[in-house]
């Protein structure tokens, strides 16, 4: 009797923990959306095996990531690289398909922790064929436009969710200070108030947060938003030579005050994640930096969203890269990164951190710290609740039309907000060898216009690096108008339009032309290739330029990421534009050259006579510029006769 009596409560325990056990994963408080913030993180950390944790800190390149392989490794995180994609020209619905079935990996895992998915949307969703692609930051900054910023922010994030995706690893807040860093055009401007001033496009990205919200918390407004990421903390803009990944000689006021400023803003606006520099400070490498990412982002000024490192970024620690990967994971582990972006060897990762915990090197603290501000980020922007993607925003993609009226004007508007960025980025720099003798606005009812250049019919040129492919293309590489199309739709339908790509002196001359317009500049590039010493005007612009400006009255406009030599040129031409990158909407440009727009951009950043200079940046005691900070000139429509 005493046997099946115990036999008995035996039976009954085991029922009631199993009952407790699965009530503690089906009731559980992180599951319930009306629970605040801070108690279903602490809820749901405190269910999690050391695995669970160090999975939700590794994120993984599109091209290693299957269901199975988030199911298996708790992958907290999937990101596409430059020119990752599922497809060619991959519609929306693709992109969709590849991340949900992906997250039902993740959904499938014990505690179905969803993944967040992020991608470089740098001046649009520009990995994407199709896309609205905005002017790249140095053109944003010369528009001195936050508002501006704000609403591309907003259309972009509608972009990026067309896909599925819920993370963009934009903005870039750093503060170029030497334009021979390959990276300057993803820089608003050499002066901090200016990249402080465009950080209103986190508001755009994320949505507004609330007047009482706690200066720090991530702030994510819905399902049309996504998680921004400031980067790269901090320095990258001041390497020496402006050479990538380089060191930040600088002191730590200096530091605060020059690279650390939009920082401020940016986490008072709520910013969801901050991603780790490459470059070093006063030779320390910022992915190793306890001081700057630890002590000083976290607790000084209170970021509560999560770290990120860079592609490959702790693997860089060591010289050469990867010499000693369990140092570099302990180093950028124990620095205060949270998120560690692992596009190969993600497994060696999780070997490595998993050993260093156990061993204790690392300690579960710093492991806690890290996947609570991930998951702080998840709940945040309601990712538990809606982890698949809402296909109702595929047609926000720029380039989708359809019949229904309300998604066409909304898609098109995206171009128009880039055709107006376009409009307000451009900065006149010359009009007319003489103030009494203007060129602009072109006549648009000249008998005939010659246009010659590399960039006036090439898309990629004008949309630069981070376009379609990491380095960005030549070509019609995505669906826009070029500015060469942007001529011919802006002038009556008599002009004759004559477009000759690399003209000799001799063929400019008794051909009859009005005027001829040139557009010449930079091929696209991105970081480690974009660096360059000497400035040139590449791809024989410098000759075009002499051979058609020596015989025509002749506009230059120069595409490039950054000021280039220009002094030898400016005598021989009319007028002189600097475009930049301007992105898909070359309509933008001819609004303003034939006068439908004035002119209004500023210079973001200031044009050097000589390299010799640099760096060079307004307040500097040797500060001799061709053209200063903050120039430009400006007309108006009234002056312009607009038809």
């Amino acid at each position: 009797m005493v046997s099946r009596m115990n036999s008995g409560w035996f039976v009954f325990l085991c029922v009631v923990v199993l009952c407790k056990c699965a009530g503690a994963i089906g009731y559980a408080k992180y599951k319930n959306p009306s629970q605040p913030i801070d108690v279903r993180v602490k809820d749901l950390l405190a269910r999690m095996t050391l695995e669970e944790k160090i999975g939700q800190m590794t994120q993984i390149e599109r091209a290693d990531a299957t269901a199975d392989v988030m199911k298996n490794y708790y992958i907290g995180s999937v990101l596409s690289g430059g020119g990752s994609v599922p497809a060619p020209k991959a519609s929306p619905a693709t992109w969709i398909n590849m991340v949900d079935e992906l997250q039902k990996g993740a959904m499938s895992t014990r505690l179905k922790i969803p993944m967040i998915y992020g991608i470089d949307a740098v001046h649009g969703h520009n990995n994407v064929y199709g896309a609205t692609i905005f002017p790249h930051n140095i053109g944003l900054g010369a528009t001195r436009d936050p508002d501006l910023a704000r609403r591309i922010g907003a259309a972009t994030a509608l972009e990026v969710r067309a896909t599925g995706i819920q993370y963009a690893f934009a903005p870039c807040v750093a503060v170029c200070r030497d334009p021979r860093w390959g990276r300057c055009y993803e820089s608003y401007s050499e002066d901090p108030k200016i990249v402080k001033a465009m950080t209103e496009i986190i508001v755009g990205l994320q949505g507004n947060p609330p007047t009482n919200s706690t200066k720090g918390v991530p702030f994510i407004a819905g399902q049309s938003n996504v998680a921004a990421c400031a980067k790269h903390f901090v320095g990258d803009g001041g390497t020496t030579k402006g050479t990538d990944e380089n060191n930040t000689v600088i002191d730590y006021q200096g530091l605060v005050n020059i690279h650390m400023t939009p920082y401020f803003d940016a986490i008072a606006k709520g910013v969801s994640t901050i991603m780790v520099s490459y470059s070093s400070w006063n030779g320390q490498k910022m992915h190793a930096n306890h001081f700057l990412v630890s002590q000083v982002l976290k607790k000084q000024l209170g970021f509560k969203g999560f770290v990120i490192s860079d592609w490959q970024g702790i693997d860089r620690i060591t010289s050469p890269p990867d010499a000693n990967y369990s140092l570099s994971v302990l180093d950028g582990v124990g620095a205060g990164i949270d998120m560690v972006m692992i596009p190969d060897n993600f497994t060696d990762f999780i070997s490595d951190l998993t050993s260093q915990v156990k061993g204790g090197f690392i300690s579960m603290s710093r492991i806690n710290d890290a996947v609570q501000r991930i998951l702080r980020v998840k709940f945040t922007m309601g990712l538990f609740e809606h982890p698949m993607a809402d296909p109702n925003l595929a047609n926000q993609l720029g380039s989708k039309v359809t019949c229904n009226l309300d998604v066409f004007q909304t898609t098109w508007e995206h171009r128009e907000l880039a055709r107006e960025a376009v409009r307000k980025s451009l900065v006149l720099l010359k009009n007319g060898k003489s103030a009494s003798k203007p060129l602009l606005p072109l006549d648009k009812n000249a008998p005939k216009i010659l246009v010659a250049g590399t960039h006036p019919d090439n898309l990629g040129y004008q949309c630069g690096g981070w376009t379609i492919e990491w380095q960005g293309l030549s070509g019609n590489s995505t669906i826009g108008t070029t500015i060469l199309e942007a001529i011919k739709f802006a002038v009556s339908p008599s002009t004759d339009v004559v477009y000759q790509q690399n003209p000799d002196a001799n063929y400019v001359k008794g051909k009859g032309f009005s005027y001829a317009i040139v557009a010449v500049g930079e091929a696209p590039y991105a970081e480690m290739k974009g660096d360059n010493l000497n400035l040139t005007i590449p791809l024989g612009g410098g000759d075009t330029i002499k051979n058609v400006c020596g015989s025509l009255k002749c506009l230059v406009i120069l595409i490039s990421g950054r000021p280039l030599a220009i002094e030898p040129y400016l005598p021989l031409v009319d007028a002189f534009v600097a475009a930049w990158l301007p992105g898909t909407e070359g309509q933008g440009v001819t609004d303003v050259i034939f006068g439908d727009y004035g002119f209004q951009g500023k210079l973001p950043r200031t044009w050097f006579k000589s390299v010799d200079q640099l760096p060079m940046n307004v307040g500097d005691n040797h500060y001799d510029p061709l053209f200063p900070l903050g120039f430009g000139l400006t007309t108006t429509v009234a002056e312009n006769l607009r038809e």
